[in-house]
């Protein structure tokens, strides 16, 4: 069965609810679904006919319906608070058990579109507010502010500090996140403490990798190179961890997450298709300062360390028990700002990058090995 191309997803989802379309006129365009939480739903770089990036929930948006557990409508960039689970954790009600069965998104996150505030032919800027409650009890009053832009070839190299390379085509956005404190009482650690989360869903991969560059260095001094138990052991064959990078099967055939601490994450990961021939790098603003900030902690577990947390993920589609069917099958690009501990009135900025690119093998893996260290060419 063939790929939807990018115009037929685009009517999909606006069978349903508006779509803002960003588009150079040239090819590369975004899909915005403001009533679908300010999600990104999926890009292209090759005009109406040609591939859509993002993985779509076909069936769930066609129906019309909603989910109380999780509005899983896909799309390439969607906004979600951490952290997901443990003591301070927002998927699980006071005193739940950290099980399957007990996940349930946050309503404020689930439901609700977010306004328009502006809107141009390459950007449209979004805002809502709404509550979330911690399995702690801490009520959270949140207000974002949230702008897609697309980026042109030119952005994208300076941005990637590099030239992106002759016999290449390129679509590009970013968004940019701000979480306020709209509430009357300072947000500690006491209570628990939110983070921007950032997640990019998009169509899985029969051989393709997720590439995950990180720092290398002494465990004792910068902690493990990755956190791989999320959900149980990941088969060696399915996740390689390096010196300097992993590698994790994007197939959705496995449910399994990897987590890349502050004191290791860089500021670039993504994936490759050797199939399609398309890289695809997702960058974020992650800090100077990242190894000295706390980020919280999503182990579904009580942790003895609640901002300890990751900087970057990646989570591959699989079913939790055999027969127990699964939400896509899809894979997923995430990355997190620091735990906002902030005052009435003050905020916080993520901003979160996707480019894909397709084209010319020998320039795709001088981007690959320049910006994610790994050549592409031997995976």
């Amino acid at each position: 069965m063939s790929e939807n191309t990018y115009c037929q997803d685009v009517a999909l989802v606006r069978g349903q609810v508006e779509v803002i379309e960003l588009t150079d006129g040239a090819g590369a365009s975004v899909a915005v679904a403001p009533d679908y939480q300010g999600r990104v739903m999926t890009s292209t770089l090759a005009g109406g006919e040609g591939a859509s990036f993002g993985w779509l929930n076909a069936e769930f948006i066609a129906s019309g319906a909603e989910d109380e557990v999780f509005n899983n409508y896909g799309g390439e960039d969607r906004f979600w608070l951490g952290p997901e689970a443990g003591q301070l954790g927002l998927w699980f009600g006071q005193g739940e058990p950290f099980e399957t069965d007990r996940w349930r998104t946050p309503p404020g996150l689930n439901r609700g579109g977010f306004g328009v505030t502006a809107r141009d032919g390459r950007s449209v800027a979004m805002a809502r507010q709404f509550q979330v409650t911690n399995y702690a009890g801490t009520v959270f009053d949140c207000a974002v502010q949230r702008t897609v832009r697309l980026l042109d070839p030119a952005a994208a190299g300076e941005l990637l500090r590099g030239p992106v390379g002759g016999g290449v085509k390129v679509v590009g956005f970013e968004s940019e996140n701000t979480l306020a404190n709209a509430g009357e009482a300072t947000w500690s650690r006491d209570g628990g403490l939110l983070s921007i989360w950032i997640l990019g869903q998009f169509k899985p991969l029969p051989r393709g990798k997720v590439i995950v560059p990180f720092r290398p260095g002494d465990p004792v001094e910068l902690g493990p190179k990755a956190t791989t138990d999320y959900f149980g052991a990941i088969p060696p064959e399915r996740c390689f961890v390096g010196d300097d990078h992993l590698l994790l099967n994007c197939d959705g055939k496995f449910r399994s997450k990897i987590g890349i601490s502050p004191q290791r994450a860089k500021k670039a990961l993504g994936s490759f298709d050797p199939d399609a021939c398309v890289l695809t790098i997702v960058q974020f603003n992650r800090p100077l300062t990242a190894p000295e900030l706390p980020y919280v902690n999503s182990l579904w577990q009580i942790q003895d360390q609640p901002f300890a947390g990751d900087a970057v993920n990646s989570y591959n589609d699989g079913e939790a028990t055999p027969g127990a069917g699964q939400f896509g099958p899809f894979y997923e690009i995430e990355t997190s700002s620091p735990a906002a501990a902030l005052e009435p009135g003050q905020s916080l900025t993520h901003v979160h990058r996707t480019f894909h690119f397709a084209g010319d093998i020998g320039a795709l893996n001088e981007l690959a090995t320049r910006v994610l260290g790994v050549d592409v060419q031997r995976l």
